[in-house]
């Protein structure tokens, strides 16, 4: 039945979504992948057979369209995940405002578009999996990262909301906190020592790992960090 379902990626790029993208991929799940640069995709659609989607997740109108497009080529998404983020580091004597504000629309708000689309669908037909990736941000504040903290806090609020409203309607929600760096290539933070960053693609397994729980014990938040990570 694999080879049947579809997964739509949001806010798509390098390292955890390129990720994403291959381990669906070789399950032979049909992959939709969505930035507002789509430039940047063409290599990772080369390789896992994805279809790229223009799309400012932020844009309620663009969003929508986005889903109805992927629907037409792919087919309803099965599960979606949402993986767009942006911050503005600084003290709050001096951040922007008008930075802060898009980047917690982003973070935040562009989650909320998403899955708001995502469960339209699911809902109608009675399954699915939203999918969030947070940041240990969304749990604990950190001085001069208001934003992110902001950011993240809202999409983990709006993860659990929809898990206690969605569960009972077999639409699968999962929220990740990845506390800690994630590994990238030519990274400068190789002195943190073995195993000191995360990996894309173990993440990603965890992912699909969660996506294929048994609805008799669905979770609907997971902690992912490097074992010497401190918390």
């Amino acid at each position: 039945m694999a080879d049947t379902e579809t997964a739509l990626i949001v806010g798509a790029g390098a390292g955890l979504s390129a990720s994403l993208a291959r381990r669906f991929a070789r399950e032979g799940v049909k992959v939709a992948v969505a930035a507002r640069d789509t430039g940047k995709l063409s290599g990772l659609c080369s390789e896992t057979g994805a279809k790229a989607y223009a799309c400012d997740a932020i844009d309620p109108a663009a969003v929508a369209a986005m889903f109805s497009a992927v629907t037409k080529d792919l087919g309803e998404p099965d599960v979606v995940v949402y993986n767009a983020s942006n911050r503005v580091r600084g003290p709050i004597t001096e951040i922007d405002p008008d930075a802060v504000l898009t980047a917690i629309k982003i973070s935040c708000y562009g989650g909320f578009l998403v899955a708001q689309q995502a469960a339209k669908q699911m809902v109608a037909r009675g399954n699915g999996t939203i999918l969030f990736t947070g940041a240990s941000a969304g749990v604990k504040g950190y001085p001069n990262s208001t934003t992110f903290a902001m950011g993240k806090f809202g999409l983990r609020g709006l993860a659990q909301a929809l898990a206690r409203e969605l569960h009972p309607q077999n639409i699968h929600i999962g929220h990740f906190v990845i506390d800690g760096g994630i590994r990238r290539e030519n990274d400068p933070r190789a002195d943190r020592g073995e195993d000191g960053l995360l990996d894309p693609d173990s993440i990603a397994e965890t992912y699909y790992q969660f996506w294929r729980q048994p609805r008799d014990s669905w979770a609907w938040e997971i902690e992912l960090r490097p074992w010497i990570e401190k918390f």
